[in-house]
């Protein structure tokens, strides 16, 4: 299987990071996630990581219990960097030089993001870890996670999840569930797919950036779908592309 990409933006749920926990991080999930991306890395990929917040906070969740919704929206990005820290030192200790950069400047522990230094960090084999999200309210991360991938001119956004691909409906309700190998954006939309936010999605269409969804807590899972094995995970492909 030949190397398909270089450069990669690789998102995570912040909920994928709870494990069996009720809260917080599971540090045996944060450390195969680690171990996932030090193999990508040592590959000689271009590897850049959002990570996603909801194991500690949603804004959401916290709108609908009366709380300000941009309040909330902000907590929710403290979370995703308090994530993205602990993954930076989960990698760190691997060995893997990393860089992580906020959205929010926050100088003590973050480089604020600026497009042509997280480039420049990737090309010197460094880690790049966004955090806070696009930095404004009422985006999620997976709006970042999209922003952030064209921005940085990225080859493929790699959506780890908890299941095996795209499917049509829900595999962890449906044992009957169908599995797309690949699947057209318009049919995406068409099904209604919750593979992310429409924001997010919109984005990547009018970018045609390949989003490939896959389990990201088989391990090894996330090398073979950089050397291209068609038969891990789903892959949304653009009618214009």
């Amino acid at each position: 299987m030949a190397k398909s990409y270089n450069r990669i933006l690789l998102k995570l749920s912040g909920e994928a990071l709870l494990g069996e926990q009720g809260h917080g991080i599971d540090g045996d999930i944060l450390t195969q996630y680690a171990n996932e991306i030090k193999s990508a890395h040592d590959e000689g990929y271009e590897v850049s990581v959002v990570v996603g917040g909801g194991n500690i906070f949603r804004g959401v969740k916290g709108a609908t219990e009366g709380m300000d919704r941009v309040q909330g929206d902000y907590m929710g990005m403290l979370a995703t960097m308090i994530n993205s820290m602990a993954l930076q030192d989960a990698l760190e200790r691997k060995g893997v030089h990393t860089r992580l950069m906020s959205a929010i400047r926050m100088e003590e522990i973050a480089e604020p993001y600026i497009r042509r230094r997280a480039i420049r960090h990737l090309e010197k084999g460094r880690v790049v870890i966004f955090g806070a999200g696009t930095g404004n309210p009422y985006f999620t991360t997976d709006t970042a996670a999209s922003l952030r991938a064209i921005e940085i001119e990225a080859d493929v956004i790699l959506k780890g999840t908890r299941v095996d691909g795209i499917f049509d409906s829900d595999p962890e309700k449906n044992p009957d569930a169908e599995k797309f190998q690949t699947i057209t954006g318009e049919e995406v939309l068409d099904r209604r797919l919750s593979i992310m936010d429409l924001t997010a999605f919109t984005l990547c269409r009018e970018n045609e950036t390949p989003i490939i969804v896959f389990n990201m807590n088989i391990i090894g899972n996330l090398k073979k779908v950089l050397k291209g094995d068609n038969e891990i995970g789903s892959t949304v492909v653009w009618e214009d592309s």
